[in-house]
């Protein structure tokens, strides 16, 4: 406590952390957001950056200028190492940071089950630089597939592989199979569009699990009229870099495999293992407590708040983490001025996806409903749920005119990618090397 005020420190620009610091406004409280990037990064729209929908910073917003004028809130851009909860701290890329209260909004990355080769050689895609790292690396097997006269390298270059039928899986086939369909025959008109495969592949018996039997079966439909592949039932067994293989022994080549079958929380160091759940996720009371401890909260994706009516927890989307922000503000508050506090209770506003161009899915209670207007929902609903009245617009004027000219301007190999431990710029061998940009902790 400093100057008679608690000190509320906030790890996590994302979705929750943002909505909790907004909260806090004009309180009698200090605040402090940590996050590694000093950007919030609007996930849902991160398989359009790539695919070459979007540029980065259509979906990115300055937290500085979010908030803007805020009196009691300071911001940092560091990289939390080590959480000491005896004695109330931080250890921090730029020192020590203690708090009275600490709010873990860490979110979630993407969880590859242990299996190291995978993780090697997929692409994830939960953060702005991952979304980069995949779009260059589509390019880039594209230019490369014009060079080669290997029809194995080929094969591989013009196979691209979707793992995990959820959302992000889903929405990110339908991109690949609308750039196949009507960007490759105009700037890669040397190719034959016959030999590029998009395949989607899912453990479960259907796609979009927690959604609808109505909208995982127009879901799939949607993407086999679409030409991908899809394939339930299907487990990974291995990844190497150039072929994927399944546990029914079918081998796929391809050089490029999107990861995107499951996710797990972003824990901090030092904290009590046995806080966690399944899923890395910390296990939080009906105030999103952090059960082992009396002064340490937990929202969004890395927490798990486990009861009769949510066994697994809260589903991990935006607008949960919102809700949990938007209480714990005021529960924060209350805990400070000796108040009782309140419960969470998540409201549901429903589930939605997007295959492609007029295709889309969306569940709200028990209406259920797909096509057209399915789709001019999504949108509605992302654009207003993007940060920022210019990301609004951007991303407004690039789908308008991505609708009527068929076409997706932010082709650009900006960062070329290698696979590897390194970064470089492989236009120019003199470069000096580069350190690879890892996932942000507190993405």
């Amino acid at each position: 406590m400093e100057n008679g005020k608690q000190k509320i420190v906030i790890v996590g620009g994302g979705f929750g952390g943002i909505e909790l610091a907004k909260k806090l406004r004009n309180k009698n409280i200090d605040v402090i957001i940590l996050d590694k990037h000093n950007y919030h990064t609007f996930q849902p729209l991160l398989y359009q950056v790539a695919s070459g929908g979007l540029e980065a910073d259509s979906i990115a917003f300055p937290i500085r200028k979010i908030f803007k004028g805020q009196k009691n809130l300071t911001f940092r851009v560091t990289e939390v190492e080590k959480v000491i909860p005896e004695e109330n701290k931080l250890l921090t890329t730029i020192g020590e940071i203690h708090y009275d209260h600490l709010v873990i909004a860490t979110g979630s990355t993407s969880n590859f089950f242990g299996q190291s080769e995978i993780e090697e050689n997929a692409m994830p895609m939960k953060s702005i630089p991952e979304a980069l790292n995949l779009r260059s690396l589509i390019l880039q097997n594209l230019e490369a597939s014009l060079i080669t006269t290997d029809p194995q390298t080929k094969a591989e270059l013009l196979n691209f592989v979707v793992v995990g039928g959820g959302p992000t899986g889903v929405e990110t086939a339908g991109a690949l199979a609308e750039l196949k369909k009507h960007v490759l025959k105009n700037d890669y008109s040397e190719i034959d569009i016959d030999n590029v495969n998009i395949y989607l592949i899912e453990g479960s018996p259907e796609l979009l699990g927690p959604m609808s039997p109505q909208a995982q079966k127009k879901s799939q439909e949607f993407l086999e009229e679409m030409g991908v592949n899809v394939m339930t039932n299907a487990r990974v067994k291995s990844y190497n870099g150039k072929s994927i293989e399944l546990l029914d022994g079918l081998v796929i080549p391809s050089a490029t495999v999107i990861w995107s079958a499951g996710v797990k929380g972003v824990v901090l160091d030092g904290l009590n293992p046995e806080c966690t759940v399944r899923g890395n996720r910390l296990k939080v009371d009906k105030i999103n407590k952090v059960e082992c401890y009396q002064n340490i909260y937990a929202i969004g994706d890395v927490a798990a708040m486990i009861t009769d009516e949510t066994p697994n927890g809260h589903p991990g989307v935006a607008p949960a983490a919102i809700q949990q922000g938007n209480l714990l503000a005021k529960n924060l508050i209350n805990i400070i001025q000796g108040k009782p506090t309140e419960n969470f209770k998540y409201f549901d506003k429903g589930s939605m996806a997007t295959v492609g161009r007029n295709r889309a899915v969306v569940d709200i209670g028990k209406i259920h409903f797909q096509g057209i207007f399915a789709w001019f929902t999504w949108m509605f609903v992302h654009l207003m749920t993007l940060v920022g009245f210019r990301n609004k617009l951007i991303v407004f004027v690039n789908w308008v005119w991505s609708y009527f000219s068929y076409d997706r301007g932010t082709r650009l190999i900006i960062r070329p990618f290698l696979r590897g431990d390194k970064w470089k710029a492989i236009n120019n061998p003199n470069s000096q090397k580069v350190e690879k940009t890892e996932s942000s902790i507190v993405n």
